[in-house]
């Protein structure tokens, strides 16, 4: 088993109707506790029309401000309902303030298609490529090439310079991720030397077995890495300890549990998603159903997903119980001990 080089958490933001204010500033709060617990990485939902983060670019902005040394992730941006360009922008923008702390995920996904569609793109977009394609153009404004001719240049008070995305911020292509949930997805992520972001829903491609699925995608995507690519993978999994909870807590934490068990037991959907069972209960017994996880066995870099219906208090319970008694068990040292983390990740 690899040991755990980088631990992160991905948080969905969640928030009131009334009062988004306490909610999102809630999450900076909860970002800001998680760096000074020693975590590597904290990551953001971007949900549209719901009550969470709508523009992670925006909010890992403030983040940067709040924080010194995590790194900032975006988990993940639909890529369908961004323009390129600008939307390169506005990531850049964030990178620069954060001293090149962003990682910038990716999905080639549409929900609530059938509202938003017509007003993103003001009209008919059922035409456009508004997947891997639109990913790709992306790719191409961060690293950063010149618009127009090699004569081409812009003239601005106190200066005349050839056009490209501006600000450039080079270091921002090798911290690009893509969201891979079926063996096409992780193909595509690899040819274009993407990282990879697995979670806990995958496509059951030949098997109805939740790790299996993940450990196949993650061989294959290792197997298309070009050499000279950073090639990073983090692996997500919802795990709850309840150690450090009150009895009431502890039973909230098992009905959480208890309602989403039954999708775990079959692939879902013509798509035949499998789902991985969430890790719910005392940190003894977590660390060894981690331990005989072969996909993470297989990966450095683990990532907390939390769950949408908690509280702060929760999420604060969670994160220090993991960084206590769970990851330190799987080879994790805090990123405020002597040796720092390593992201290298090793294949298997």
């Amino acid at each position: 088993m690899n040991a755990i080089r980088s631990l992160s958490f991905l948080s969905p933001g969640n928030y009131r109707d009334d009062d988004p204010y306490a909610g999102l500033e809630a999450t900076l709060r909860l970002f800001e506790f998680g760096e000074d617990e020693g975590f590597d990485g904290a990551w953001i939902r971007q949900r549209h029309l719901e009550h969470g983060v709508s523009s992670a670019a925006v909010f890992l902005a403030a983040a940067g401000q709040r924080t010194r040394r995590l790194e900032l992730g975006t988990a993940v941006i639909p890529i369908g309902y961004e323009n390129p360009f600008r939307l390169g922008e506005d990531l850049t923008t964030a990178d620069v303030l954060s001293r090149g702390r962003l990682q910038a995920g990716f999905s080639t996904g549409m929900p609530h298609a059938e509202l938003l569609g017509d007003l993103v793109h003001d009209g008919d977009w059922r035409g456009y490529d508004l997947a891997y394609g639109r990913i790709a153009r992306l790719l191409e404004h961060l690293r950063g090439e010149f618009l127009g001719g090699p004569d081409t240049v812009i003239h601005s008070p106190g200066n005349v310079q050839r056009p490209r995305l501006q600000p450039h911020s080079p270091g921002l292509l090798d911290r690009v991720w893509y969201g891979g949930g079926s063996l096409r997805s992780v193909r595509w992520a690899a040819e274009h030397g993407l990282n990879l972001l697995t979670g806990n829903i995958v496509r059951g491609e030949g098997t109805d077995d939740f790790v299996t699925a993940q450990l196949a995608q993650i061989t294959e995507y290792r197997r298309l890495l070009a050499p000279g690519r950073p090639g990073r993978v983090a692996l997500g999994r919802v795990i709850v300890p309840f150690d450090g909870a009150d009895a009431a807590t502890r039973d909230r934490y098992r009905a959480y549990a208890a309602g989403r068990h039954e999708r775990t037991l079959a692939p879902q959907g013509e798509h035949r998603f499998v789902f991985a069972p969430d890790l719910v209960g005392p940190a003894e017994e977590i660390v060894e159903r981690l331990r005989a996880d072969a996909a993470v066995a297989a990966v450095s870099e683990l990532r907390l997903e939390l769950p949408y219906e908690f509280e702060a208090h929760d999420y604060e319970q969670i994160l220090h119980d993991v960084r206590t008694l769970i990851a330190p068990e799987l080879g994790w040292r805090p990123a405020t001990d002597p040796a720092p983390p390593s992201h290298a990740d090793t294949a298997v």
